[in-house]
């Protein structure tokens, strides 16, 4: 095990995972597919073989960008959880078990949701005709994801049992947002099973989808507005917590998967029990609202994260912190949901004309973020995984071996 190994690394496979998926985003919006809920192999290959040299072009930037980042995903989901492994056998593991700390250990079932979505857009991407045997497929990635969430419940429920009676939670080390970890993984879990409750024409499948991940979204609400009260009233006490405080911005990454997920049961309800499309207007009022608030959290975050000097130690700085990881996933997120309000809140309502020089407009901000996070994403892989902080990682542990 990798002596400075935190479970908050899996955060590092998340985002390159999010990134793969937002490259996806280009083709769901972009490419033309009336006759399926999402673009697949079959309604971007046309465009690349004869579309013009710019669409060409777009399509394989896309392709290469969910090549690169998939690869990248794995990468770490591979390393991580090798680590994970040994590192459940470790006397840190046990320190962590009942303290603060003890919520990390969700970052592994939401990295895993994260590698089931990946799956499933190289899936649409990738496999030709994929789409004439989806029906098959919807019915092992809900097992899939009530696997993940089974697993995920058997890391929280002992957890908060441990803080309801082992007064080890502290409050006093409660004043950053990492609590809301849990929040993130099941409202990734309740995305995830919301898929097939939108697009599985098969009833039992459809209903049970939406029945679960209505479930974990609600257990995501409810924590979200337990565990956001009570680390409010500990960072207005004592202040965020430097090395913690990228996790103000978690709130927005936990917003677009909301928003999708209620995207994905208002297509279900629609299309499956109402025989009709979800309104527009809901969507646009919905979904502008969601991203309304992600802006403000945005802007708040980045003064936070300015003023106290985070940006300055822990991503330009030589100040190293796995939770700065945590930068990645907003900056994804307020990309994906950036799209789908301009497709659904925009184009849909007829406020905006898709390819007009308004429409691209409106994309270029978005675009910009994700090109900022991919810069940020490459400053951080080089501070915590590049030749030198490995260098650094094995003369670490050799000192530790010789001391023992």
């Amino acid at each position: 095990m990798t002596k400075t190994y935190n479970p908050i690394y899996f955060l590092a496979a998340l985002g390159n995972g999010g990134l793969a998926v937002s490259f996806f985003m280009y083709f769901m919006f972009m490419v033309p597919h009336p006759d399926t809920p999402m673009a697949t192999f079959n309604h971007i290959f046309p465009y690349l073989m004869n579309g013009s040299l710019l669409v060409q072009a777009g399509i394989v930037t896309a392709v290469i960008g969910m090549i690169y980042f998939t690869i990248r995903h794995f990468q770490k989901l591979f390393w991580n959880l090798s680590e994970w492994k040994t590192f459940k056998q470790s006397d840190a593991y046990e320190k962590m078990r009942g303290t603060n700390a003890e919520a990390s250990f969700m970052a592994v079932p939401l990295t895993l949701s994260m590698t089931v979505n990946v799956l499933f857009v190289l899936g649409a991407v990738f496999v030709p005709n994929l789409w004439n045997v989806i029906q098959l497929l919807l019915p092992f990635s809900l097992a899939a994801f009530a696997a993940i969430g089974v697993y995920a419940l058997t890391l929280f429920i002992p957890m908060m049992t441990r803080f309801f009676t082992d007064n080890g939670f502290k409050m006093e080390a409660n004043n950053n947002f990492s609590q809301l970890l849990p929040v993130f993984a099941f409202t990734m879990i309740a995305v995830g099973l919301a898929a097939p409750a939108a697009m599985s024409t098969v009833t039992f499948v459809s209903a049970t989808g939406m029945i679960l991940s209505i479930l974990f979204l609600t257990v995501a609400a409810g924590l979200l507005v337990i565990q956001g009260t009570l680390a409010l009233a500990s960072i207005f006490k004592n202040g965020i917590a430097k090395e913690g405080s990228a996790t103000v911005w978690i709130l927005i990454p936990i917003l677009t998967l909301v928003g999708i997920t209620f995207v994905r049961l208002a297509s279900g309800v629609s299309h499956n029990l109402l025989a009709t499309d979800p309104s527009p207007v809901m969507m646009f009022i919905v979904l502008g609202a969601i991203l309304s608030v992600q802006t403000f959290v945005g802007l708040f975050g980045y003064s936070v994260l300015r003023r106290n000097g985070y940006f300055a130690e822990f991503t330009n700085g030589e100040g190293k912190s796995p939770g700065s990881y945590g930068l990645i996933c907003p900056g994804v997120a307020y990309f994906v949901l950036g799209m789908f309000f301009v497709q659904w809140g925009l184009v849909d309502t007829g406020i905006v004309t898709k390819f007009s020089l308004t429409y691209f407009l409106i994309l270029t901000p978005l675009v910009l973020i994700q090109l900022k996070t991919i810069q940020v994403l490459g400053k951080l892989n080089l501070k915590h995984f590049g030749k030198e902080a490995i260098q650094s990682d094995s003369k670490l542990s050799g000192q530790t071996a010789k001391a023992s």
